[in-house]
């Protein structure tokens, strides 16, 4: 029997093999992107096997079509290893006239482009994956669809079992799948170490550029104090400065930018609607990173220790919805942004389908906040332009309260431990 935990993006992936010639799964490192794509392979080579890596990389040099040869989808694991790989399967599949569900090539890094010939469209189809969301750690029951929410099915009743004290506990542990049956008090020492280990190996590996372990980690403490928040590049270096000017804001860009490499940060873009005013849309994106657990990790802060800080909580939790939010709206065709305009009007979140649809979400850690994230909801409605862009799907506030119900005015009210796709 298998021991494979299914993830959200399993139909969507199966559904790009049947038209691509080759597929890449790309994320951050242990969010178990081998696993998915051992589910769909017919035969695997893993550059990262330590008794035949040498000679795959040597393999790769003199003549990579030779790693290229097995059953199909033929799984090349860690593919930026060997970047001549790359343009080596372009070749393949173009050879093959195309054929779809010839390759599967997973990454933890995107090498430098220009170890890449060939940008690979048309013959290579790019999927990202992240780490696990609430309903793939079946932590969240789904008994809320967003699919339905943008379909105009708002009539919705449900409850999550899911306590804050057992949220607190999801925002340390995050959704790596390594640790989904690991006992909550060596929670926290995985995750330090992963963060060491980005801290001082893949920061470096990332493009190869040796960097100083002491200033990624002030960098990573100082995203993290400022998760969830559109703190610019100058903020950031004086964070991690203080008084002095040692570092400039093209180290920190440089840093930040070898974070993205390895998936490790993804903030979340600025959402510019047309709109009715002449308020001025904000263009900033908001810091976070592909998991809260990072942040969490990087402030050695425990689930006890989350409960005693509530600020620092809720920031972490907004982190977490809007994992949630991507994991689901990917497999919808869309995408998540925030808003905030010159007034300091913001929505936390806005999911915003390939066709036009969107729906605005506000982020609440408690019910007392319930109301006020309703008014900023419903003044970005009408602040919106409908008669240039369609009237919004659906307005949420997104909770860590119990149950999932539709207010007077609308508004929808969803616990974080009911959402699905």
């Amino acid at each position: 029997m298998s021991d494979y935990c299914p993830r959200v993006i399993d139909p969507y992936l199966s559904e790009t093999l049947e038209y691509s010639g080759a597929v890449l799964i790309e994320g951050v490192r242990w969010c178990g992107k081998t696993r998915t794509a051992e589910e769909k392979a017919a035969s695997i080579i893993s550059l990262q096997d330590p008794s035949k890596s040498k000679s795959y990389l040597k393999t790769a040099d003199i003549k990579p079509s030779l790693l290229l040869e097995g059953e199909t989808p033929r799984l090349i694991d860690e593919w930026q290893m060997a970047p001549v790989l790359w343009n080596s399967v372009k070749y393949t599949v173009d050879e093959r006239r195309g054929k779809p569900g010839q390759f599967i090539l997973t990454g933890s890094a995107t090498p430098p482009k220009d170890n890449l010939r060939h940008s690979g469209a048309g013959r290579i189809e790019r999927v990202k994956m992240r780490p696990m969301s609430l309903f793939e750690s079946q932590e969240s029951n789904g008994n809320v669809s967003l699919h339905e929410l943008f379909e105009g099915k708002h009539d919705i009743e449900a409850s999550s079992e899911l306590t804050i004290e057992k949220l607190s506990s999801a925002v340390v542990r995050g959704g790596w799948p390594g640790l989904m049956n690991t006992a909550e008090k060596f929670v926290m020492r995985e995750m330090q170490n992963y963060v060491e280990s980005i801290i001082n190996i893949d920061i470096s590996k990332a493009d190869d550029v040796q960097r100083s372990p002491a200033i990624a980690r002030e960098l990573m403490r100082s995203l993290s104090r400022n998760v969830s928040s559109v703190a610019n590049m100058s903020t950031i270096r004086k964070d991690m400065s203080g008084d002095d000017d040692m570092i400039s804001d093209k180290t920190v860009s440089s840093y930040i930018n070898a974070l993205r490499r390895i998936f490790v940060v993804e903030d979340v873009p600025a959402w510019n609607p047309s709109v009715r005013s002449k308020a001025a849309v904000r263009e900033s994106p908001k810091r976070n990173f592909v998991d809260p657990s990072i942040a969490a990790a990087v402030m050695r802060l425990s689930p006890k220790g989350l409960l005693e800080d509530l600020s620092t909580f809720g920031l972490l939790f907004e982190s977490l919805c809007v994992r949630d939010l991507r994991v689901y709206s990917q497999v919808l065709d869309g995408e998540v942004f925030h808003y905030r305009d010159r007034y300091d009007l913001e929505a936390d979140a806005v999911v915003h389908l390939n066709d036009g649809r969107w729906g605005a979400v506000e982020v609440k850690l408690g019910m007392n906040e319930i109301e006020k994230g309703s008014e900023n909801l419903k003044k970005l409605r009408d602040r919106v332009d409908t008669d240039r862009m369609k009237q919004p799907s659906f307005l949420m506030v997104l909770t860590a309260t119990e149950y999932a119900y539709r207010r007077e005015d609308g508004v929808l009210v969803v616990p974080i431990g009911c959402l699905k796709p």
